[in-house]
């Protein structure tokens, strides 16, 4: 689904920018505006990209440079290079001697060139990031369906690397299937689970899609147009014109936005092989390909209850395993669900897989609660830099419930704005089942050092216990707790935070519930725990 910009509708001026062959003008960001047209509003890949812009899962404030550009370009970290047509022409010519793909250079590639190098650039910088989490998968699929590794930028074009972005059409996931192609091939979509939205699976289907749109066509140019328009437009296409068989001269007949389809992926092969020639480098992400793994789940288990037991925090959780649409993964008999985890978790998780399993049951909710649940309806009033996915963060849903609820066009919404919000609320209290924001655990006062795994209570010493991971901590003497306060009763059971601590830890060492503990200490969904803090354990 994207919009043609064709024959110069961007209109771009090269006039004043034109200085040599192989010179760059390097041009601060505060210069362009004036510059550069404005892209259209229902441009589909203009909005992929911007979806980026809410995607939470990169390190703050860091940039991987390129291996030596710097000291070759010696570009500002500001400037915006742009060249001289002859210059992108000349570059494309030599990556397309090296590629099955026609990537000639045209008005409409260099608009696209614009989109992507200049107004778009820093969330291209997210794209390259997330790039380092998927593209490995991508290339292992390609290489095995024997499709050109250049097909991966195809996912740039989609999605901007988005495994969640959803088209104004429906489509969704990396590759952008809409319901009944991936139903097609074998993509589920549940009330839970929306496998469209799974990286390897989608693009499993993709590789086998585009396998078969090149046996019926030949060309690779008419595959990317047949993937986004459909054969049956390719074939129209070839027979309005006369029996041609190139996707430049069928490209009038070609459905208007499947004509800027082809060009735009030009336009990201060109960007994504010059990266250093643009001054442009990947945002890092929170993990690399290398730096993640998969496990096969045996029971259902929700988001939340993985953060507890592997003290990974659940928008991470969320972020790595995107086609679970509800913070659920389901169990199934035929075919067990996968999930996807930090490698150095994954370990902890294979190794008491069973304990994990057989703790969780007793954190169930009981029938009496699941039918004490109600759904309530709410009015949110927006505040000053809120956006939609804090507030969806905040209301324990999607963007897209959000957007859906409250018929909203855009990701935009302004301070005093009124949005309509489901929660579910327990029997007839008054306090919604809600986000909180990031809390931080108030330690105790602690007299003296303290080692992990220790436990107080008033007026007795610790006693060391068996870490549920099998560690077994060192031996101390016990640290007395601070006296109760007569005001306000006592305190109960405390236990003092050791490193590497987690609530499944402490519940199973102290005969209690991540719920209880959560319960006791005011716990939100997210929260931090530190070594020597004190915590109340019953």
């Amino acid at each position: 689904m994207i919009l043609v910009l064709l024959g110069g509708s961007l209109g771009f001026d090269f006039s004043q920018t034109q200085s040599g062959p192989t010179q760059a003008v390097q041009l601060p960001a505060s210069q362009l505006t004036g510059n550069i047209p404005p892209v259209f509003q229902d441009d589909p890949i203009a909005s992929a990209l911007d979806s980026l812009a809410l995607v939470n899962y990169f390190e703050k404030g860091k940039v991987k440079p390129a291996s030596g550009s710097a000291g070759k370009y010696h570009f500002a970290p500001d400037s915006i290079p742009r060249y001289d047509p002859g210059v992108y022409e000349a570059r494309l010519q030599k990556l397309d001697d090296e590629s099955p793909f026609d990537l000639e250079y045209n008005d409409a590639v260099k608009g696209y060139i614009e989109l992507y190098a200049v107004r778009k650039r820093d969330l291209v910088s997210r794209a390259m990031g997330l790039s380092q989490l998927y593209f490995p998968m991508i290339e292992q699929l390609l290489d095995k369906y024997n499709i050109p590794l250049e097909m991966k930028y195809l996912c740039i074009v989609e999605s901007a690397m988005n495994p969640r972005v959803r088209s104004r059409a429906g489509a969704m996931g990396l590759w952008q299937f809409m319901y009944t192609t991936g139903i097609m091939y074998d993509l589920k979509v549940t009330s839970y689970v929306d496998e469209r939205c799974d990286p390897y699976k989608s693009t499993v289907a993709a590789c086998e899609y585009l396998h078969f749109l090149y046996e019926m066509f030949g060309d690779w140019q008419l595959v990317l147009a047949a993937y986004n328009s459909g054969p049956g437009s390719v074939n129209k296409a070839i027979r309005r014109s006369g029996g041609k068989h190139t996707f430049w001269e069928i490209s009038p007949y070609l459905p208007r936005e499947t004509q800027g389809y082809v060009p735009a992926f030009i336009a990201v092969n060109y960007v994504m092989r010059h990266t250093a020639e643009h001054n442009l480098y990947a945002s890092i992400p929170k993990r690399t390909f290398y730096e993640v793994d998969t496990v096969k789940v045996k029971q259902q288990i929700t988001f939340e209850q993985l953060s507890a037991v592997l003290n990974i925090p659940v928008d991470e959780i969320e972020f790595l395993n995107p086609e679970y649409k509800k913070g659920v993964i389901p169990y199934s008999s035929e075919v067990p669900y996968s999930l996807c985890l930090p490698a150095a978790k994954v370990g902890s998780f294979v190794t008491n897989e069973q304990a994990i399993y057989s703790y969780l049951k007793k954190e169930k909710p009981s029938n009496q609660d699941v039918m004490a649940m109600q759904e309530v309806m709410e009015v949110h009033v927006v505040k000053k830099g809120e956006h939609l996915n804090s507030i969806a963060n905040r209301y324990k849903c999607t963007i897209y419930d959000l957007k859906l609820w409250n018929k909203l066009q855009s990701n935009t919404v302004k301070p005093g704005q009124q949005l309509t919000v489901y929660i579910n609320r327990i029997g007839n209290s008054t306090t919604p089942q809600i986000k909180p924001q990031q809390q931080l655990v108030q330690p105790g006062q602690v007299a003296q050092p303290v080692q992990s795994g220790k436990t107080t209570q008033p007026g007795q010493s610790s006693q060391a216990t068996q870490s549920v991971l099998g560690v077994q901590p060192s031996s101390t003497t016990g640290i007395q707790a601070p006296a109760a306060n007569p005001s306000s009763g006592s305190p109960g059971k405390l236990y003092t935070i050791g490193k590497g601590d987690t609530l499944w830890d402490i519940a199973r060492k102290m005969g209690t519930t991540i719920d209880e503990i959560k319960r006791l200490n005011n716990f939100g969904e997210k929260y931090v725990l530190l070594p020597g803090q004190k915590i109340k354990v019953s």
